[in-house]
């Protein structure tokens, strides 16, 4: 006997629910590695944009206390990165972002907060990406069109662009491919800068470099202030839990691996090109490393290229959690559990159209890179990557382990790192603050820097 065609149709709707529901429930665990959780925190933390102006603000603070700074700010963010691993399912449940991850600890304020904090973290360091893209972009340009009449705004909507087209993309893991090319980009950027900043420092006259504070003494505070912030800035890695949550069980262990193992890119990037710039340029060293460089040509080309291929996923992955806001709220329903539902696709082409054309007007007509790195670290990543996970870290783990030694020694450790990196905060913003409104008064809007 046959099957009435209703009884058909109504089996087989029943059966594609079915497998919509598996797609959705295997979406929900991680598929990566601790390579691509690596490439990643890689991606997220040692981009151009975060360690070109190292050299700059190892001028602003001198030699002893820029390394030191540098030194114990990377020791800092790594020890905050595994204790935020460490807290993977840390109350038997699974948070994969963030922002749930604190209201697990914290309830409903710690949820706000770190979607405060989060939004200023991504939306600025994407603003400032902009301006870095541009900038190389721009060189680039220069080298083969001396006299072309392109200005850094042109450039900066030309990257927003290509950023939209990639916005189109599910999730952090479908960017994992896009990720290990920037991992590699950053060697590249860091390996070329590197060498050509050596050549250059070489090249010039080492009796006219000099390594003094320039300016008045309350000008030498406020850019020792801004100098904080831009090195908070450069360790910025407010994305954490959502990388753990692309990545396979064992999730803490391959977390630590991957974090570890960026690290050591980080290192072998971030001191040398920090210390390489300002020894070779001195205290006339220029916010954007790149710029201070002349010869010869096309390596620099060479630089600003792979700074473009590199920042281009960094970008990525910081307007996720601007894009995961939206999505919580207007993509997933009883209704419409395929992402790629004509309508899921329709409402991401809307976001994401109006998220890429604020970030790039912003970057187009205040083109002033340094100043907004240094908010951008004092406000939104030195809460996110010091201060939260210290604070998290003796909250979750306060009942089980209170009276051991090592809770104890933990107690004073996190206590020290969050009162230091609050104050940094409090004196990064205020430095920067006061850099944003002098360049506002000197430069116009859509200045072509």
């Amino acid at each position: 006997m046959t099957q009435p065609p209703d009884s058909t149709e109504a089996a087989e709707e029943e059966r594609q629910q079915v497998e919509e529901v598996e797609e959705a429930e295997e979406a929900k665990h991680g598929k990566g590695t601790w390579k691509h959780a690596a490439f990643h925190v890689a991606t997220t933390i040692a981009t151009p944009a975060a360690y070109a102006p190292l050299p700059f603000a190892l001028a602003s603070l001198g030699w002893p206390l820029g390394v030191s700074s540098l030194v114990g700010a990377t020791l800092a963010t790594w020890y905050s990165s595994l204790l935020i691993a460490s807290l993977w399912k840390w109350d038997g449940k699974k948070h994969v972002t963030y922002r749930h991850l604190a209201q697990s600890i914290f309830g409903f304020w710690g949820y706000w907060s770190i979607a405060f904090f989060q939004q200023v973290a991504s939306i600025g360091n994407n603003i400032a990406i902009q301006i870095a893209a541009g900038s190389s972009l721009k060189a680039v340009y220069k080298y083969y069109h001396k006299d072309g009449d392109l200005t850094l705004q042109h450039f900066v909507i030309f990257f927003g662009v290509f950023e939209l087209f990639l916005s189109q993309l599910p999730d952090i893991h479908s960017l994992r491919w896009v990720n290990a090319l920037c991992t590699f980009s950053t060697i590249g950027f860091a390996a070329t800068t590197i060498g050509v900043t050596i050549y250059n420092g070489k090249k010039i006259d080492r009796k006219s470099i000099s390594y003094g504070l320039d300016g008045s003494s309350s000008s030498k505070v406020f850019r020792a202030f801004n100098a904080l912030g831009a090195i908070a800035f450069s360790f910025g890695d407010a994305m954490l839990p959502e990388i753990q949550n692309t990545v396979r069980e064992p999730a803490k262990k391959n977390v630590y691996k991957g974090v570890s193992a960026a690290y050591g890119i980080i290192v072998l990037s971030y001191w040398q090109l920090a210390f390489t710039g300002y020894w070779a340029f001195g205290s006339q060293v220029e916010p954007y490393i790149l710029s201070s460089l002349t010869v010869p040509q096309w390596t620099i080309v060479m630089a600003n290229l792979f700074a473009v291929i590199q920042i281009s996923g960094c970008f990525q992955i910081y307007c996720r959690p601007t894009y995961a806001y939206f999505e919580e709220r207007l993509l997933y329903n009883e209704t419409a559990t395929i992402r790629s539902s004509l309508r899921n696709k329709l409402v991401r082409l809307v976001c994401t159209s109006m998220y890429m054309l604020l970030i790039t007007l912003v970057a187009a007509a205040m083109p002033f890179f340094g100043d907004f790195v240094a908010i951008c670290g004092a406000i939104g990543f030195t809460p996110l990557d010091f201060v939260f996970p210290a604070m998290a870290y003796l909250k979750a783990r306060r009942r089980r382990h209170q009276n051991t030694k090592m809770y104890l020694s933990l107690l004073l450790l996190n206590f020290a790192i969050v009162v230091w990196f609050s104050a940094v905060a409090v004196f990064g913003c205020i430095g920067a603050v006061k850099f944003i409104v002098e360049d506002v008064k000197t430069y116009k809007f859509f200045h072509d820097m």
